[in-house]
């Protein structure tokens, strides 16, 4: 009987403080390690490949693409850290450590803090190609650009520590025994991290996409008259371009995914439960880390310039001198 005990406990040399081990049917176990580590998989692929392309060929430097590089290194990290460590998180015994747990805890809410600002950025970036053309490329310039990633991502590491700090001082506070990898927030911090983290986010979002979508209407609609055109043309009136409003209608899709996955783990939050191995836990996270990798399927189906830079990259012609000078468009 003892050694049946010792072979449920997490560590059998130490039965009064040890963690048991997680009682989930194998089946349904192995079923969530190849489900989660294929989508792990292949958003490690397919952001890696977005990456690549957007940093090796000159012709997509441009500020909207810096943007969408910024939001591929979160769903990057997402892939290759967060999925992976939280299946095991879930599915088995802690044996990291605390430091390690603290690490991982911290880097997970940046990682989902830099998402969303990416997407806020990209939103307000939009936003201005197609409401405010003719002073886009001087309000947006690839030096703004790249200061506002750095913020995001200084804001999204100092926001996160506010919620681990405590961690840091005394690791492991928050676990009930010895293999738990837990990270415990109350009400109160949780209800302001649910209106600055998703609430604010998502109202600025939408309400920036709303205007979008009205004027992308408006102007596709003047494209279609041939009288509305030549008015247009004749009062100066500037209107967006096709490719601007094609990305337009790419960012929609993007924000529908992004709602769809991220609402779940946020109504939970707001609903009170706690994200502390309940059997519900890991499907919630299945959906919330799964928009990392449907982000670069969306760019796959809407921008012709990734899938002519998957096809290079794959055949390893972009090792060829002057490759990246290659015509992307």
């Amino acid at each position: 009987m003892e050694v049946e005990d010792g072979a449920e406990l997490c560590f059998p040399q130490f039965p009064n403080i040890s963690c048991r081990k997680p009682s989930s049917p194998w089946p349904q176990t192995l079923l969530i390690y190849i489900v989660c580590y294929s989508i792990a998989l292949t958003t490690v692929t397919l952001n890696l490949l977005i990456i690549i392309s957007i940093s090796h060929f000159r012709q997509l430097h441009t500020p909207t693409n810096i943007l969408l590089r910024s939001l591929a290194v979160s769903d990057f990290l997402v892939g290759l850290v967060l999925m992976p460590v939280e299946v095991l998180r879930q599915t088995s015994c802690w044996f990291l450590g605390d430091f390690v747990c603290f690490l991982y805890n911290y880097l997970s809410i940046i990682i989902t803090v830099s998402s969303i600002g990416d997407i806020v950025l990209i939103s307000a970036d939009r936003y201005v190609a197609i409401c405010d053309p003719l002073h886009y490329t001087t309000r947006i310039t690839m030096n703004r650009v790249k200061l506002s990633v750095c913020l995001c991502w200084l804001y999204s590491a100092s926001y996160s520590f506010f919620f681990v700090k405590d961690d840091l001082t005394k690791p492991g506070r928050y676990n009930s025994c010895y293999g738990e990898c837990l990270l415990i927030i109350d009400y109160f911090t949780g209800l302001i991290d649910l209106i600055l983290s998703f609430i604010v986010p998502v109202t600025v979002i939408v309400t920036l996409y709303l205007r979008v979508f009205a004027v992308a209407v408006s102007q596709a609609r003047a494209m279609r008259s041939h009288i509305t055109a030549v008015t247009l043309q004749l009062s100066g009136t500037p209107k967006a371009k096709k490719s601007e409003l094609k990305a337009a209608r790419t960012l929609g899709v993007l924000i529908v995914v992004f709602l769809i996955c991220y609402c779940p783990f946020y109504c939970v939050s707001l609903a009170g439960d706690s994200l502390v191995n309940a059997s519900f836990e890991t499907y919630v996270l299945v959906v919330f880390y799964s928009n990392s990798g449907l982000n670069p399927v969306i760019y796959a189906l809407f921008y012709p310039w990734f899938r002519k830079a998957v096809k290079l990259i794959v055949t390893i012609q972009i090792l060829r001198p002057g490759s990246r000078e290659n015509n992307m468009m």
